[in-house]
């Protein structure tokens, strides 16, 4: 049967997505691939993830790509907006892989990263990058929120009505209870990279 199949943060680490896409055998014709966000900062090459996803793209119209906090910097940064925050958040490492000074990014990156969804939903889930605030409903929550909450969402138990595939915050493997799952593992940071396929509740990790 047709499966989903969430990534984790990724932060330019292209050489493990690579090796994970591999590992989960995706069938573009028939399985949704959803990206979770932070494609880019702190590992080596954004640029090339960027890149691949945009490849991946051009196989399959069940790709869906969420937003995350670092796209959200990435794109204050080239609109002019204070800097400081994205550098800090390896930022630096993102402007290298596009050039660093002489600082070219492609019209088709920058399509990418405006189109990304805060949120996406079926029937059974809700996959957000960071997560949802308490009683607001889904379609009221700010993107602040949805980008960047952390403590205030994953010391709630409040239930919903869809389980929760979230990123952002690193774990050694991924958290899961009846309520959320948590699959980013920290590939930036010597972690893995890992994959959630539903509803199965399988992870692949590299």
């Amino acid at each position: 049967m047709p499966r989903i199949l969430a990534v984790g943060d990724i932060h330019g680490c292209l050489d493990k997505l690579g090796k994970l896409m591999g590992v989960i055998k995706w069938q573009p014709d028939e399985d949704t691939l959803i990206f979770i966000g932070d494609y880019v900062d702190r590992g080596p090459d954004s640029s090339g993830v960027v890149e691949y996803i945009l490849d991946l793209k051009k196989n399959s119209d069940h790709i869906i790509c969420l937003m995350g906090n670092h796209e959200s910097l990435f794109l204050d940064y080239l609109e002019g907006k204070d800097d400081r925050i994205f550098l800090f958040n390896g930022g630096v490492q993102t402007l290298d892989s596009y050039g660093g000074t002489d600082l070219e990014v492609p019209e088709s990156h920058l399509d990418f990263l405006t189109s990304l969804r805060p949120y996406f939903q079926t029937k059974n889930y809700i996959f957000v990058h960071a997560g949802l605030r308490d009683n607001v409903p889904l379609g009221r929550q700010t993107l602040q929120d949805l980008l960047w909450i952390r403590d205030d969402f994953l010391n709630s138990n409040f239930d919903h009505g869809r389980r929760i595939i979230f990123g952002h915050t690193p774990y050694p493997m991924p958290f899961v209870n009846d309520i959320k799952i948590g699959i980013d593992t920290g590939a930036v940071y010597g972690g893995e990279l890992t994959c959630l396929e539903l509803p199965g509740v399988i992870f692949y990790s590299v």
